[in-house]
């Protein structure tokens, strides 16, 4: 795969995105990594011998956190997310990765790249670190949905979780709600739930807030204004207990002789939940992969996000375009919507 990487896009850029980017560079051989930034910006960075799979392309600025990304993207054809995505357009790259700006990253994608055929609006999917992790979408690319927005989110997160869990079979797709029960919430989750129940996909009914963590199912559906609340919780939540084990491990003397002996168990819980770990978020719904990075990413989930992208593989979007139109198909043969 070739792979585009806004340089200069996050908080902690462009240092610690090239780092990550050579890093991953030297693990994934087959793959081209294309550095996008302004050359006296970037070049420094990668230094005078850099992975033969590594090379730069030139463009502007970046777009910067508190900036309207729209307004500034066209302003600013030429900033690097955008000539990122143009690249993928034009056939240059396979996919893009930005830690940037998160909403000029999904207006680049869809004004460079465009929406692929059936899918109204865009979602961002995201791994919830838990001991049975699950992705969860939309994360916050479109806050408000319809029923239908929902099931082509199962269709197109079931796609993605089969290919990055390894999955032998479909996955198993559950609906956000305040209850069990079908009737159970608000209009949209309603007709959403009969959509998902009709669609023939493998759909585990409705999932409440305190079973998300209990591996019940592999993708988790809801529109984006609940979906970001809910993954910037769990990071909220996540963070404040291992602060809080922390403290408890760090007082007399018996505490600190527990800490030794568990030490190696609390590293590996801290890995789990660490956001790092798992690198970014795929933008799914676009003619092409699009990965959005943390903003305040290091170097270590710079580089856990391209071998993410590595991971899935090439074809994804075609595979993601072919479940839509089956699912369009299954409907005008007399199937549910």
């Amino acid at each position: 795969m070739r792979i585009a990487v806004d340089a200069l896009g996050g908080d902690n850029a462009p240092r610690e995105v090239v780092a990550g980017a050579l890093s991953a560079a030297r693990d994934l051989l087959h793959d081209e990594l294309l550095l996008v930034g302004k050359p006296d910006s970037v070049e420094p960075e990668v230094g005078p011998d850099p992975p033969a799979n590594v090379s730069v392309r030139s463009s502007g600025e970046a777009v910067g956190m508190d900036e309207e990304p729209t307004a500034t993207l066209r302003a600013n054809p030429d900033a690097s997310v955008a000539v990122a995505a143009r690249m993928v357009r034009e056939g240059e790259a396979d996919a893009l990765f930005s830690a940037g700006n998160t909403g000029a990253t999904v207006a680049a994608a869809l004004l460079r790249i465009g929406r692929i055929e059936g899918c109204r609006r865009p979602a961002i999917a995201t791994v919830l670190p838990f001991h049975s992790p699950m992705l969860l979408l939309d994360a916050g690319a479109t806050v408000s949905c319809r029923p239908q927005d929902l099931l082509n989110f199962a269709i197109l997160g079931g796609v993605l979780a089969k290919r990055y869990f390894g999955l032998d079979g479909e996955a198993r797709v559950g609906l956000l709600n305040v209850g069990e029960e079908p009737g159970k919430g608000n209009d949209l989750a309603k007709e959403a739930h009969r959509l998902l129940d009709e669609s023939g996909i493998r759909f585990v009914g409705n999932v409440e807030g305190r079973d998300i963590a209990s591996g019940v199912a592999d993708v988790l559906v809801t529109d984006g204004f609940t979906g970001n609340i809910v993954l910037k919780t769990a990071e909220g939540v996540a963070r404040e207990i291992l602060s809080m084990v922390r403290s408890a491990m760090t007082g007399d003397v018996l505490s600190k002789l527990a800490a030794g002996i568990l030490r190696p168990r609390l590293l590996g819980v801290r890995d789990t939940v660490d956001p790092e770990n798992y690198g970014g978020s795929f933008l799914l719904g676009v003619r092409g992969s699009v990965v959005i990075g943390h903003g305040n990413s290091e170097a270590a989930g710079v580089e856990n996000a391209i071998l993410g992208i590595s991971l899935t593989g090439a074809g994804l979007t075609e595979e993601l375009q072919r479940a839509l139109s089956a699912q369009s198909l299954r409907v005008s043969e007399g199937g549910s919507a």
